[in-house]
């Protein structure tokens, strides 16, 4: 299928395949090319690169992509990604899709802010297989149901949407293996060690302790400055405002809590420091790209 027929989206500007498809390609792209969309995608995107190399952002978030490098974008979030500046072309695999929630922790540990998920690096003597991997989900994403599933990339057919069901549980079938291959054998970067230790300090505390109230002013006066200075130097430091950073884990608090208790989604919404269960809904499909009962269930049921 050419991504020209894909559904389009809510989002303005480059269109993203909607959260009920898998959709898998292979790009060969030159210099100049790039994307972006300024409400992000309704679907996770994981870009896989082969050769040369990208540039992605997401929210205030931004990582380089090379060779052996997954990067992985949640929905919800503005997000531009590129050729790299300096780089010839980037020739990567890519695939929009609902996530597994089974996959959250996994990528976890990667997690650089915003929804932006840094998996690297990847031993090369795993590249193959995951490469492999991608190749199998391309081919099964084509799968009609009425005969054995296609072997290897068709043709000049660079985009392949799985509209059955049965194709799109084989294509995140391997997927699933990519996540698990990747995220298991590669090292998380260690913290830059020219953050400020008051920034550091700030961000243990609503780490150690997401659902407490925190606040501007009180994150502040733990680590002896004012508001507006803290506010100020979290934000030239962390990349995002110490606010965005409580949301954020506040959502991967809720998430944990979804996957690993059976509490309420009110009660989670709750313990994770959400006044609101309508507010807390919104944000948490905003940024998983499924509400807190669906995620919960298994996110690769939605769009049946």
């Amino acid at each position: 299928m050419n991504a020209d027929r894909l559904p389009g989206t809510a989002a303005p500007g480059d269109p993203a395949p909607p959260p009920g498809l898998v959709v898998v390609g292979r790009y060969h792209q030159l210099q100049g090319y790039g994307v972006n969309r300024p409400r992000g995608a309704d679907s996770w995107l994981f870009t896989w690169t082969t050769g040369g190399g990208g540039r992605l952002r997401q929210g205030g978030t931004e990582a380089r992509a090379g060779v052996g490098d997954l990067v992985v974008l949640a929905p919800g979030v503005p997000h531009q990604y590129a050729v790299e500046p300096g780089a010839q072309y980037w020739e990567f695999w890519w695939a929009h899709c609902v996530a597994r929630p089974s996959w959250s922790p996994w990528l976890r540990p990667y997690d650089t802010g915003d929804g932006l998920y840094v998996v690297t690096p990847t031993p090369p003597a795993l590249h193959g297989r995951v490469e492999a991997a991608f190749r199998r989900m391309h081919a099964d994403a084509r799968w009609t149901g009425s005969e054995p599933p296609p072997v290897g990339v068709s043709g000049d057919e660079r985009v392949t949407v799985a509209h059955a069901t049965a194709a799109r549980e084989l294509a995140l079938t391997s997927l699933e293996e990519v996540v698990l291959l990747t995220a298991a054998t590669a090292r998380p970067t260690a913290p830059a060690s020219g953050v400020d230790l008051r920034v550091r300090r700030a961000q243990e505390l609503i780490d150690a302790d997401p659902g407490a109230p925190h606040t501007v002013r009180s994150l502040a006066e733990s680590v002896s400055l004012s508001p507006s200075r803290f506010a100020h130097l979290f934000t030239r430091q962390a990349g995002r405002s110490p606010m965005r950073a409580l949301r954020e884990a506040r959502l991967r608090h809720a998430a944990r809590l979804l996957e690993s208790t059976d509490l309420s989604v009110e009660r989670v919404a709750a313990a994770s420091g959400f006044v609101s269960a309508f507010h807390f809904n919104r944000v948490f499909r905003a940024r998983f790209g499924l509400p807190p009962g669906a995620y919960r269930a298994g996110g690769s049921m939605v769009g049946e």
